[in-house]
């Protein structure tokens, strides 16, 4: 079907084509060629007979506008010639005027229609074109939209796989953190095991010291009054008197180190209290020492103490700036043991860690100073980072100075190394007075 109406078409236009090729021969030839005349006449008429009857041909209406004023004006003539020849020749100059008119009219439609129709050509192809571009424009939304909803589908997996990771590492991190604790406090009661021993012998020995004045004295008010010596009566009664008083003194002593153990063990209520920082570094010093020599029996150090007394109390919360001092100081004592450990000639090298404290302005210092071996300048950059430490497997978690930095930064205060491989190390801690 389609290959019929393509040959008609030709046929069509070839039928056009024609009967303007016999006008052209008659305008050419003049009047004394009728034929062509009238053979494109009945062309013409027979070609807009099909255009009204065949709706396939509905384009080239243009050609009924640009024809038709040509046929009237020749049928006109024709029968103004055949019938009255004297007024055909009385308007034969206005009929061959109006016959070019009509010529040339039907020329300029079909210029101006040729025109029209590449424009429209041009408007169907640019509407062609942009159909093509909405069309694949749509396509490519759709494929977008199907890729952004994967896009988000797989980010929501990553971000619900994050968010549980996120969770088991602050589970692990509270796990680190509990176990950084429980290690410093097995260290801390090592030492006050060792530490509470003294006030108890005392304790002891003072209780039996007793013991034997009390009967001492029961004799002697067992005697008869004249035989009964009232001086050393009153003597014993001094000695015990001063003996119930050490022991009291000593038994108190047992009872604040057993509650610096049982602060420490506690959670932190965050409640700064009037401290002595003096005597709260010199007990800490001495307990992470105790503590070490209950592990290691061949462990040996120096200990060195050089504090101001002019300080006074600082507002603290004690037992979390005791554990800060508890790992600064265990690490001194563990950095100089093994430098002692590591050379050959041990008895030239003499293990010390010092602990001092001095009042700068409304501030104070506290510095944790060892003779170990010291650490380059790229470890003295990341030891403050959580997770992070120089001993083997095993031996340290690497919470501790983390969370001794972060408890300083709650205090207001800073931390800050100093060391020099080969030198040693000091920590120092600086704190608001008030």
């Amino acid at each position: 079907m389609a290959e019929t109406m393509e040959r008609w078409n030709k046929i069509f236009w070839w039928l056009i084509y024609a009967a303007i090729a016999l006008l052209v021969v008659h305008f050419s030839y003049g009047d004394s060629d009728a034929i062509t005349q009238w053979l494109s006449i009945i062309l013409l008429s027979v070609v807009i007979y099909i255009i009204y009857k065949n709706d396939e041909f509905k384009r080239a209406s243009f050609f009924v506008t640009a024809s038709v004023p040509y046929i009237i004006i020749s049928l006109l003539v024709y029968f103004l010639k055949a019938i009255n020849p004297s007024l055909y020749s009385s308007w034969k100059t206005w009929l061959e005027a109006a016959s070019s008119f009509s010529v040339i009219w039907g020329f300029g439609t079909w210029l101006t229609n040729r025109r029209q129709r590449k424009e429209l050509t041009k408007a169907r192809e640019k509407a062609i074109i942009e159909e093509k571009n909405n069309k694949i424009m749509a396509e490519m939304k759709a494929q977008l939209e199907v890729q952004v909803a994967q896009r988000t589908s797989e980010l929501t997996r990553q971000k619900e796989e994050l968010e549980h990771a996120l969770i088991e590492l602050k589970s692990t991190q509270s796990q680190l953190i509990q176990a950084e604790k429980m290690a410093s406090l097995g260290e801390l009661t090592a030492g006050i095991a060792h530490e509470i021993q003294n006030p108890l012998n005392f304790v002891n020995n003072f209780s039996e010291v007793n013991n034997e004045l009390i009967g001492e004295l029961k004799t002697e008010w067992s005697k008869a009054e004249p035989e009964r010596d009232k001086n050393l009566e009153q003597e014993l009664l001094n000695d015990i008197t001063q003996n119930l008083d050490k022991i009291n003194y000593h038994g108190k002593r047992a009872d604040a180190i057993v509650k610096g153990m049982l602060q420490h063990s506690r959670i932190s209520t965050g409640q700064k209290d009037p401290t002595d920082i003096n005597a709260l570094a010199d007990e800490y010093l001495r307990l992470s020492y105790h503590g070490l020599r209950a592990k290691n029996k061949n462990f040996n150090a120096t200990l060195k103490t050089d504090f101001d007394t002019t300080i006074g109390e600082i507002n603290i919360v004690a037992q979390d700036v005791g554990r800060v001092l508890l790992n600064l100081i265990n690490n001194a004592f563990y950095a100089v043991n093994e430098k002692f450990h590591r050379l050959k000639d041990g008895n030239s090298y003499e293990p010390t860690v010092s602990v001092s404290t001095r009042k700068i302005n409304q501030s104070v210092e506290i510095i944790v100073e060892d003779n170990g071996d010291g650490m380059p300048p790229e470890l003295r950059d990341k030891i403050f980072q959580p997770f992070f430490t120089t001993k083997p497997t095993g031996e340290g978690t690497g919470l501790g100075l983390s969370i001794s930095y972060d408890i300083i930064k709650t205090h207001g205060g800073e931390i800050r190394v100093e060391s020099s491989q080969g030198n040693g190390s000091k920590f120092v801690i600086t704190l608001p007075i008030k």
